[in-house]
C-alpha cells in the first residue's frame, strides 16, 4: 500500500509505538524522541523502572505506558500478551522498536553456554516473537513500522562476544526476511546498526584505556556516540519520510564502517 509522504514528513502525530528496553540508554532516547515527534509510547522494563522515560513522554504531551517483561524468558504467547496489553492501553500499534539487548564478554574457548543462550534469547528470539506478534496486526491493517536495533557486529565478528555477534547477524537477516514478506503489505522493516555508543553495554570498553583508545582512533567523528545519535534515525525510519525504505541495515557509527 502506497503512503502519502508530502515531501519530507517526519511527524508521528497519532501514531502508537512500543520500544523494548525503554528505561535507559538508547531505548529511552528513542522513546522520548518518538513522543516529541507526536507518538504515544509504550516501553518494556525489566531491571530498571521506566518512570523517568514515561515522565518525559508525558511532558511531550503524549500518552505513556510501561509493561514489565523479562525478554530473556519470552515465548510467542508472552509476546502476544504484551502487544495486547499495549494495544489495550494505547490502541493499535503502528511502530515497534526492538531495542532491548544484553551482551556477555568472554574468550570464545571459555564462553559459557548459559551466556550464549541468554544473549540469543534476549537479542534475537524476543525480537522475532515481538515482530511476529505486532506484525500480524500491522499486516492486516496495511501499515506499520518495525525498527530493529542491530549493531556493527551485524557486519563484523567483534572480540570476545561470539553470542552477541551471532545474534546481531541474525537480527540483520531477520530484518531482510521480514521486509521481503511484509513490504507489499505496507509494513516497513528496517534496522539501525549503532556504532560505539556510550551506554551500560559499552562501559567495560570505555573504562579500558587501551581498548577505548583503539576504538576512538578508528572513528572518523573522533568520539563515542550518544543515545540521542540513534534516536533521530529511529524517528526517521518510523516516519512517512522513510516510506520507500525496506530491509535496510543503516550504520550510525561516526564513520567506523567507512574506515
Amino acid at each position: 500500500m502506497a503512503e502519502e509522504t508530502n515531501g519530507v514528513a517526519i511527524s508521528l502525530k497519532g501514531r502508537r509505538a512500543l520500544v523494548t528496553g525503554g528505561a535507559a540508554g538508547i531505548g529511552q532516547a528513542i522513546a522520548i524522541a518518538l513522543a516529541a515527534a507526536g507518538a504515544d509510547v509504550a516501553i518494556t522494563t525489566h531491571a530498571r523502572p521506566g518512570d523517568e522515560t514515561l515522565s518525559a513522554v508525558r511532558r511531550a504531551g503524549r500518552q505513556g505506558h510501561a509493561v514489565a517483561a523479562d525478554l530473556g524468558a519470552m515465548r510467542i504467547a508472552d509476546a502476544e500478551a504484551l502487544v495486547a496489553d499495549v494495544e489495550d492501553a494505547l490502541g493499535p500499534l503502528d511502530i515497534l522498536v526492538n531495542n532491548a539487548g544484553i551482551i556477555r564478554r568472554a574468550d570464545a574457548v571459555d564462553h559459557p553456554s548459559e551466556d550464549w543462550r541468554a544473549v540469543m534469547a534476549t537479542n534475537l528470539d524476543a525480537l522475532w516473537f515481538l515482530s511476529q506478534a505486532a506484525g500480524r496486526g500491522m499486516c492486516r491493517r496495511g501499515h506499520g513500522r518495525i525498527v530493529n536495533i542491530a549493531s556493527l557486529l551485524s557486519f563484523q565478528g567483534g572480540i570476545r562476544v561470539p553470542g552477541y555477534a551471532a545474534a546481531k547477524h541474525g537480527v540483520a537477516g531477520l530484518t531482510k526476511a521480514l521486509a521481503n514478506e511484509w513490504a507489499p503489505l505496507g509494513v516497513n522493516v528496517n534496522a539501525i546498526a549503532p556504532g560505539y555508543i556510550a551506554t551500560e553495554n559499552t562501559r567495560a570498553l570505555r573504562q579500558d584505556p587501551e581498548r577505548s583508545r583503539q576504538i576512538l582512533e578508528r572513528i572518523p567523528a573522533g568520539r563515542w556516540g550518544e543515545p540521542g545519535d540513534i534516536a533521530g534515525v529511529a524517528v526517521f525510519l518510523a516516519s512517512p519520510a522513510a516510506a520507500y525504505i525496506h530491509g535496510a541495515i543503516l550504520p550510525v557509527d561516526g564513520g567506523w564502517m567507512g574506515r
